[in-house]
């Protein structure tokens, strides 16, 4: 009853799907280093009327164009500056967009909606879709967008008229992706689309279409383009150098070999083996219901990851325009699946998907126990929240493994789906009950301060998350200009750098006051970074 309900509102279903996964739960997870960089930029906007030259405490930051920042200074300004929910919130509504629009350009390749349906939901229970939001908020706009104009650059490939709508969606929403994030999605996702779609479907009818085609390029470059040229001409010398700087990177930071992302379907999380799977074209070019349209997703998939692959740097986050077409071609394999699991026979087609569902329900069975014993020690309240998860968690289980049994394969799509669900709605806030021996936040010290109007330094650049914690900006001390600092002087160090407090002792009696820290495991511990510990403390000159 529930799986038709969902299959007979299908883009309905992927938004209540998605609210009910990632909306209760949006502010539990720490903010990350990328996060915290878009949030403070947000922040100053807001505080400051940074809108245009960006900044992030008080220095100029235009390594990134500002649309997603944009969009998370308007949302706090509606629920709140200091609200992580309202900071994250356009990021989660950006990964609805991103699974209907997926949905939606599946359905203009299939003309089914159950089948298309299938592809929507792949994409948003893909693990690193979701992830990306928080390790590189921007990411998921540049994407997003661009997702969306390649939409409708397809209807306006294959459109005979009426296809100027096409074109002004599509030069908008390109040149919003350039906004988001320049030109990379227009490199990982438009370039290895363009390519497929000439390969599988060929460009029929282009020289009626070359107007719209140029006159789209042209609206998107004007509208991804100008933030850059205003930069350009308000503060040029920052410009340039931060320009060579991020340049300089490519060939320079992170570089890995070639074959660093032929792991690439794993970043699907749930659906790594029917990933894999998907990718066997020998296997699957018999057995798909459109074999034109798969071969088109899995140009597309196979070309982003080589094209990715090509650019000396590399990052495991990069991948994530990957998942886009991945999840089309997944579905390729889970729809076959549909059809015709119950009438398999060959092991080599029913073992890797018994071990991949088997291994789903595995966890849901093992969990209550599995979890007691990996939480006993750290986990101080909450069991009340740990026994729902590992209820809700084991049912599924239950559930899972009897469907599995009966060969019911959509059932055990569906509950996949409402695993991915339940560890969101019910693990994942369980992280605030974790014992944080060491964790004390910086927020509490900017109060103290403002009443007494005065400012706090630090030695050496502060990190971003510190720096957004703290709640405003952290002015960095000049060890070499002590005559101009006012006194008393409060200042922070990182907590493994102290050799530069040494030089001020001379001049200083330096108390020390606490231990800020905003590390959630204890030192020497995985997970501990010395980056979020740091130390107070208040000079006075002797």
């Amino acid at each position: 009853m529930i799986i038709k309900l969902i299959e007979h509102n299908p883009k309905l279903s992927i938004a209540v799907i998605a609210i009910i996964m990632l909306a209760f739960n949006m502010d539990v997870l720490e903010v990350t280093i990328m996060e915290a960089r878009n949030f403070i930029t947000a922040r100053e906007m807001l505080t400051d009327g940074n809108w245009l030259l960006t900044t992030m405490n008080g220095e100029p930051r235009y390594q990134k164009p500002p649309l997603p920042t944009w969009l998370a200074a308007i949302s706090a300004f509606f629920f709140g500056i200091k609200s992580v929910f309202a900071m994250r919130l356009p990021g989660f509504l950006m990964v609805i967009a991103l699974a209907k629009y997926n949905y939606l350009l599946s359905n203009q390749l299939l003309k089914n909606k159950q089948h298309s349906l299938i592809n929507g939901l792949l994409t948003l229970t893909s693990f690193y879709v979701i992830g990306i939001v928080i390790e590189a908020p921007w990411d998921i706009f540049t994407h997003g967008f661009m997702l969306i104009g390649i939409y409708h650059l397809f209807q306006l490939f294959g459109k005979d008229k009426g296809y100027w709508k096409h074109t002004l969606m599509a030069g908008v929403c390109i040149g919003l992706s350039i906004m988001s994030k320049g030109p990379i999605s227009f490199y990982a996702l438009l370039l290895p689309f363009l390519i497929a779609y000439g390969l599988v479907y060929k460009y029929k009818h282009f020289k009626a279409k070359w107007f719209s085609v140029f006159s789209l390029l042209l609206l998107a470059l004007v509208i991804g383009g100008w933030w850059y040229l205003y930069v350009r001409y308000a503060d040029p010398e920052t410009f340039l150098e931060i320009t060579k700087k991020e340049t300089g990177n490519w060939s320079s930071y992170n570089v890995r070999p070639f074959y660093y992302y032929w792991s690439f379907f794993t970043q699907s999380g749930l659906w790594t083996i029917p990933a894999f799977v998907s990718l066997l074209y020998p296997y699957l070019k018999t057995r798909v219901s459109h074999l034109k349209a798969y071969k088109f997703t899995l140009l597309w998939t196979l070309l982003a990851v080589v094209l990715l692959s090509i650019i000396p740097e590399k990052k495991s986050r990069y991948l994530m325009p990957v998942l886009i077409p991945l999840a089309l071609n997944v579905g390729f394999y889970i729809e076959y699946l549909f059809r015709r699991f119950k009438n398999l026979t060959d092991k080599r087609e029913t073992v890797p998907v018994y071990f991949n569902f088997g291994l789903i329900s595995l966890i849901g069975l093992a969990f209550p126990v599995a979890g007691y014993l990996l939480l006993k020690d750290t986990l101080t309240s909450g069991w009340l929240q740990f026994s729902l998860a590992a209820i809700v968690l084991f049912a599924l289980g239950v559930l899972l493994l009897k469907a599995l049994i009966k060969k019911q394969i959509k059932f055990v799509f569906y509950l996949c789906i409402g695993f991915m669900v339940a560890v969101f709605l019910f693990v994942v806030p369980l992280s605030i009950y974790l014992k944080q021996d060491n964790y004390n936040p910086i927020s509490s010290l900017k109060v103290e301060l403002d009443k007494a109007s005065e400012d706090l330094f630090s030695l050496g650049d502060p990190s971003p998350e510190i720096i957004w914690n703290y709640g405003g900006k952290i002015k960095p001390f000049d060890i070499n200009n002590l005559e101009n600092q006012n006194e008393p002087l409060n200042i922070i160090v990182q907590t493994a750098q102290k050799e530069d407090l040494e030089k001020l002792e001379q001049n200083y009696t330096i108390e020390f006051i606490t231990t800020y820290s905003l590390n959630t495991v204890s030192e020497g511990t995985r997970g501990y970074k010395d980056r979020l510990s740091y130390n107070y403390y208040r000079l006075t000159q002797k």
